[in-house]
């Protein structure tokens, strides 16, 4: 699955649940339904350690890289119009595809969800080369994405997730991911939890992107 086919594959029937790093927004609530949110993301830019781009102002007449089907792409259009800057855009099949495209030196900077880019850095060869620049661009719900239209699934899988939160399932699963050594390379993302994260789990619910606005 990737993030072009999520969707349809959803909508299709041949998957009924996918959680990985899909964003609930207004748009996708038209083909699609959304659990309660596990994660809130922000969107942020990687570029080399050594570069001088600092925020979106500073992609003016470089080549910006997205992953194919993300909302990230749709982020970048719009402050593109609203900073009247001038960037190359290119896109990558899947994040991995993206973030070779930083490595190797055909993009400037990376846009993504923190965590996808966060991740990606730790695992490269040199996590040292690369850094997360700028303010957040958008703070984004991350949910679990099943099909329209079928309440009774929607609350089987929304009481599943209040279960985990409450008996501390899911902050133990996200210290094991994105805080602890993972095996078997023992890499760290290092990425603790927000507290727009804490406060989702605190307050259940499946408010579209929209809801959420950047400080």
């Amino acid at each position: 699955m990737t993030s072009g086919n999520r969707i349809p594959l959803v909508k299709n029937g041949t998957v009924d649940i996918e959680c990985g790093s899909t964003t609930n927004d207004k748009n996708r609530q038209k083909e699609v339904a959304f659990a309660n949110t596990l994660f809130v993301e922000e969107v942020r830019i990687a570029v080399k350690a050594d570069s001088k781009i600092n925020s979106v102002a500073d992609l003016n007449d470089k080549t910006v890289v997205t992953t194919t089907g993300t909302t990230s792409v749709q982020l970048l259009r719009q402050n593109k119009r609203a900073q009247n800057i001038n960037f190359r855009e290119v896109t990558g099949k899947d994040h991995s595809d993206s973030f070779l495209l930083l490595e190797s030196g055909r993009a400037d900077a990376f846009v993504m969800d923190g965590q996808i880019l966060a991740g990606n850095i730790a695992k490269s060869k040199n996590p040292k080369d690369y850094k997360i620049v700028g303010e957040p661009l958008s703070v984004e719900p991350i949910a679990i994405m099943i099909r329209k239209d079928d309440p009774a699934f929607k609350k089987a899988v929304d009481d599943s997730i209040a279960r985990q939160v409450k008996d501390g399932t899911v902050a133990k699963l996200y210290d094991k991911w994105f805080i602890q050594p993972i095996p078997p390379t023992n890499t760290a993302v290092g990425l603790p939890a927000s507290a727009a994260t804490k406060a989702a789990w605190a307050n259940l619910n499946d408010k579209p992107k929209e809801a959420y606005k950047v400080d």
